[in-house]
């Protein structure tokens, strides 16, 4: 695999595509970015998801953010929500995640925040890619940046969390949750069985020695997830929980060790939410709401409920983020497990994800299958097909030429094609030459059939 260059970042292999030189190259091309931003000396919050070759990758890029003329502020092993708002807090000019999110173990990368605690956007990341285009620029002794340690953020953090207007914490203590947790020995480690345990919860740990050692894919995905599930059931406990290496997405598992869906993080976030909006303090008006083209339909369901819009963007959070600042969303995110909640800050964050679900779990009285129960209910399917001779850009228009009398079309991000019966979302790859399908329908069965469908229809266009 080449060096993954990215909206979100890069990632790379460490020994191969990720070297010291690459992240000296662009730790240099950073801090120079960040400089004509502040017109000066710029402060940079750096983290790390506490990957094996986290340490090794961070003293490399603080020492090329100081050797560039950087302050850094060093918050140590920390989920990425974490770093972005330490940045807001600090009005730091930046930040850098070291993580490469959900990959194996011989991955890593580093994730590039603005003074907003946003990720670069399309044009932040094409002013930051020309520059690490160029020769590195350092700095004279005497214009060396700093250090500074600061391993507070941790429980600010937590903290943040627990003064939501949206929680009361002694009905959450009062259910005494009995909690499985899987943090992939990674960032959720430092952070997650506190959190749980400060709302009352017991808190069955596994993998949470934040030794960066996966004891299994850290995607959190149901095939990944079986040793969750099963002692999730096995012990009868109220509910499982399981993180992503930097904490970013928020996965459960219900109390008979069935996979609660991803997509149902965000919508049983964004049900609660909408429900008890008063306790924001929220604006008069239509509260509005923005997930991501590819997130289900069930929160167009609920927001209607509530009298809520939704908006939908291109896939990525910096394209949900970025919307719900600009038009002062209450929740967003996205479909793989991520909520944002602007009360805290905006990104997509499982710390927030976790007291939120919790909340709305004591106030309903009931278990996590039922609460699920209580929500519109649909299946999506995913697939992929390898284009072969054919640009994704034809297929793309091809499908929209086929459909577009149909279905309605959105071609903000590939397109997506909605019917009442089901929609479907496809997308050509950054990095492969590949077309993903993305559907959901009523049913598993449904939505599989959808991709097989349009699969065979792309096929067809191929020859």
């Amino acid at each position: 695999m080449p060096l993954m260059v990215s909206i979100s970042g890069i990632r790379g292999v460490i020994g191969d595509t990720l070297t010291p030189d690459t992240i000296t190259r662009y730790a240099a091309a950073y801090a120079a970015y960040c400089r004509i931003r502040a017109n000066g000396q710029p402060t940079i919050i750096v983290g790390r998801d506490g990957r094996i070759t986290g340490k090794a990758v961070t003293d490399t890029l603080v020492g090329a953010l100081q050797l560039a003329g950087a302050r850094v502020v060093n918050i140590g092993i920390c989920p990425t929500p974490t770093v972005q708002l330490a940045i807001e807090h600090e009005h730091a000019h930046g930040g850098v995640a070291v993580t490469a999110s959900h990959n194996p173990m011989q991955w890593n990368g580093l994730k590039f925040m603005a003074s907003t605690g946003l990720f670069l956007d399309a044009t932040e990341n094409a002013e930051f890619w020309a520059l690490a285009a160029m020769p590195p620029v350092y700095q004279p002794w005497d214009g060396v940046g700093d250090e500074r340690v600061d391993a507070t953020w941790l429980q600010r953090h937590v903290d943040a969390v627990l003064r939501l207007p949206l929680l009361d914490l002694a009905v959450i203590r009062r259910r005494k949750f009995a909690v499985v947790l899987d943090c992939v020995n990674a960032a959720g480690g430092m952070i997650v069985p506190g959190l749980l345990r400060s709302l009352g919860c017991t808190v069955d740990e596994m993998q949470c020695d934040v030794s960066g050692v996966f004891q299994h894919t850290p995607e959190p995905i149901p095939e990944n997830l079986t040793a969750l599930a099963a002692r999730v059931a096995a012990t009868h406990a109220d509910l499982g929980i399981a993180v992503d290496p930097d904490v970013d997405r928020l996965v459960l598992i219900n109390e008979r060790g069935e996979f609660y869906g991803e997509e149902y993080t965000i919508s049983t976030a964004v049900d609660f939410v909408l429900k008890n909006r008063g306790r924001l303090g929220a604006a008069q008006g239509i509260p509005r709401v923005v997930i991501n083209l590819s997130t289900t339909r069930a929160v167009e369901d609920i927001a209607r409920r509530y009298g809520a819009e939704v908006i939908r963007t291109p896939v990525g959070e910096i394209n949900v983020a970025s919307t719900m600042r600009d038009i002062g969303a209450i929740i967003g995110g996205e479909g793989s497990g991520g909520v944002i909640l602007p009360a805290v800050h905006l990104g997509r964050d499982a710390i927030v994800g976790i007291g939120l679900v919790l909340q709305h779990l004591a106030e309903s009285g009931g278990t996590l299958s039922a609460l699920k129960a209580s929500l519109p209910q649909y299946a999506i399917a995913k697939g992929k097909l390898e284009l072969r001779g054919v640009a994704p850009d034809d297929v793309l228009a091809a499908m929209q030429e086929r459909h577009g009398t149909q279905g309605k079309v959105n071609t903000q991000d590939g397109i997506r094609i909605d019917y009442p019966e089901y929609w479907v979302h496809l997308r050509k790859s950054n990095t492969e030459p590949i077309i993903r399908i993305i559907a959901e329908a009523a049913t598993p069965a449904q939505a599989q059939s959808v991709v097989e469908s349009f699969r065979k229809e792309i096929s067809s266009i191929m020859g």
